[in-house]
């Protein structure tokens, strides 16, 4: 996909083929939408939501849901198993496996973030079972598992936002592909996120941006809070 400044890239949900392609006109592109699994009653119905949105985009993102609950691994599995959407959320402790299983069943072409969770503390992450790891060796240890991209969540806006660009510097020193930031991310902070990090040489950068942008009513992302966004961004 083409991306900002050949880097950024920016996750929204979609509820609908047309929210969609409307959320994309309203991102210049930039944009990959997605769904959370813990929103579908049965893998099916979240797998048929996929190739409704791939209609509109060759990826599609499929989230945890339930703030990155762990426990929605195997249900992200088993509907990308189905729709191929080209990009999935796990926690670190089921991401190689993941992909593993989705390589062994002829889709090798998806990427699989590992979730961890900032401390508060630069140079340290946790894992969803509660260890806490240096960000170095945890990095090394995804790399030698076949992660590709590392998810930072919630960073609760720029609280956390000395942390994610640690992590960043890292992942690009090491060879991970690419960060992908959620929490509290909006129109008043986004700035901040993309200036700590635009002058990191990492393959891809990509904002989880949810809450902020979502029509308490219809369930829709709204496309003028995505334009918003994105305005903002271009020309930083």
């Amino acid at each position: 996909m083409e991306k900002l400044y050949d880097k950024f890239l920016f996750n929204f949900l979609a509820s609908s083929e047309k929210n969609a392609a409307d959320i994309i006109e309203a991102g210049k592109g930039y944009i990959v939408p997605g769904i959370v699994s813990d929103k579908f009653h049965s893998i099916e119905a979240g797998a048929a939501m996929i190739k409704e949105l791939k209609k509109t985009s060759p990826i599609v993102s499929v989230g945890l849901g339930g703030g990155g609950n762990p426990d929605n691994w195997r249900k992200v599995l088993e509907i990308a198993a189905l729709s191929e959407p080209g990009h999935l959320n796990q926690p670190f402790e089921t991401a190689s496996y993941t992909k593993g299983f989705l390589d062994a069943k002829g889709l090798p072409n998806q990427i699989v973030n590992a979730l961890v969770k900032p401390t508060g503390t630069v140079g340290k992450i946790q894992l969803s079972s509660g260890k806490i790891l240096d960000v170095t060796t945890f990095l090394e240890i995804a790399l030698e598992q076949g992660i590709e991209s590392i998810k930072m969540m919630p960073v609760q806006g720029k609280q956390h936002l000395e942390e994610l660009i640690y992590l960043t510097s890292q992942a690009s020193m090491l060879g991970i592909r690419g960060v992908e930031p959620a929490g509290g991310i909006d129109a008043t902070n986004i700035i901040d996120i993309i200036e700590g990090v635009k002058n990191i040489d990492i393959e891809f950068f990509m904002p989880h941006i949810f809450g902020s942008t979502i029509d308490p009513v219809t369930g829709e992302t709204i496309p003028g809070k995505v334009k918003e966004i994105i305005e903002k961004v271009v020309g930083v």
